[in-house]
């Protein structure tokens, strides 16, 4: 498996959320860059978040998250 542009993106967007609470989604614009827009889809598409253009995290999504988060440190 290799690491695509479009699971960097998706990664990327999975650490916008904040883990510490779940009352707190993201809103992706209409307006916003293509890319971002195509990311949110395709998580919603996974089922990670609730609308296709942000929402909250399912709790696949949170635990991917969580997952990702703890990537994303251990590798800085």
């Amino acid at each position: 498996m290799s690491i695509t542009p479009k699971l960097l993106e998706e990664l990327e967007l999975l650490d916008m959320f904040s883990l510490n609470t779940q009352l707190q989604g993201i809103k992706i614009h209409h307006d916003a860059d293509a890319a971002k827009i195509a990311t949110g889809k395709r998580l919603f598409a996974k089922g990670m978040i609730t609308m296709p253009d942000g929402g909250y995290l399912t709790a696949l999504g949170q635990q991917t998250t969580e997952h990702a988060k703890a990537l994303i440190t251990m590798l800085k």
